[in-house]
């Protein structure tokens, strides 16, 4: 896979123009798929195409999607808004990209210092947070659908060592959701690109840092190329959750079994996409290390910071939202269980591996 064919499938952006009906021929349905990134990535970008080559198996080809790469139908950060709006009837992105909408919605990507995958799976489950998820599309007229995890991902590159709070004042830095609005109350100017202008505006220098997802998307984009800086674990994206999202007209339009079919179609990308990542991210770090990447901590100073910063963060968002507080308050009781049970168990089964 090259770097070039996946950024460039979503370089431009074409004009959105509206459906009036869904295209159905001969009792077959053709749906319209945009995705917020390349299709040809890995990860983010098979996530949406096995998606829909399953629902096109499943369905025996009653039902099809044709995915459109991110920027080709619609923009990027437009996913959820061509879906609501009819453009399409399903995409594919991630919750948070449409946080202008609801501040909410970062609690079903990722929030500082929170879930983990697994974590986030559960609560969604069997937490309460499908439901919360399910009220919130609905007052758009959407249906959303977990569809995977990047899991655990990297806190950003950067050219020069990170070795004080001090490092990071002034830093132009390309970083997405909450951690943003965090890093910006400790000196840094956080933006959010999207995926396809992340490596050319790191490697012109328009930015001097960059996250954007891990070991596998990072390498893939080619960062390893401009910094050698490599700062893990995420603070600000423990996992980061995917989606597929449907207009609810549509989705209620459809025969049950075909409801059904893009269900467990988005289900099973979930657990695709989620393994796929763990994999490949462990090859690429193995990789990145031999290419002279170095991998480490942020310092004590900016962990601490960090977390004085998004506490303000969080605060200010419940504040200003009744919404992001009521979601806050469900995330959080599972969150405080989640941690008693990782601090027994499982951080107790990472340290005996070592």
């Amino acid at each position: 896979m090259k770097r070039r064919d996946f950024l460039k499938a979503g370089a431009v952006a074409a004009p959105a123009t509206m459906l009036a009906a869904p295209a159905i021929a001969q009792g077959k349905i053709e749906w319209k798929m945009p995705t917020s990134f390349p299709a040809k990535a890995p990860g983010v970008g098979t996530n949406a195409t096995t998606f829909a080559a399953r629902v096109n198996a499943m369905s025996d080809g009653q039902l099809t999607l044709k995915v459109f790469s991110g920027g080709e139908l619609v923009p990027p950060f437009g996913v959820e808004d061509a879906v609501e709006q009819g453009t399409a009837e399903i995409g594919h992105s991630t919750p948070y990209y449409a946080a202008s909408k609801n501040s909410a919605l970062h609690f079903f990507s990722a929030v500082p210092f929170g879930m983990t995958a697994v974590e986030t799976t559960a609560w969604l489950q069997y937490g309460g947070g499908q439901q919360l998820w399910d009220e919130i599309y609905a007052e758009r007229g959407l249906k959303p659908f977990y569809s995977g995890s990047s899991g655990v991902q990297a806190a950003g590159w950067f050219k020069n060592p990170v070795n004080s709070l001090e490092d990071l004042a002034g830093l132009n830095m390309r970083i997405a959701g909450l951690g943003g609005e965090a890093m910006r109350k400790i000196g840094v100017n956080a933006v959010l690109l999207p995926p396809p202008e992340i490596f050319p505006s790191f490697q012109s220098g328009a930015i001097d840092a960059a996250e954007w997802v891990g070991p596998l998307l990072d390498q893939a984009f080619g960062l390893q190329k401009v910094a050698k800086y490599c700062y893990v674990p995420a603070f600000h994206e423990p996992s980061a959750a995917l989606e597929i999202v449907v207009n609810k007209d549509a989705f209620d339009s459809l025969p049950a079994h075909l409801q059904a079919v893009i269900e467990n179609a988005a289900a099973a990308a979930s657990v695709e996409t989620t393994a796929q990542f763990d994999y490949y991210n462990a090859l690429s770090l193995k990789s990145l290390q031999e290419d002279g990447v170095t991998f480490g901590a942020f310092p004590d100073d900016v962990i601490a910071a960090l977390k004085t910063a998004v506490a303000e963060v969080m605060a200010e968002n419940a504040e200003a939202n009744p919404r992001f507080a009521e979601v806050q308050k469900s995330y959080n009781t599972f969150l405080d269980l989640a941690k008693d049970y990782a601090t027994l168990v499982k951080e107790a089964t990472f340290t005996q591996r070592v």
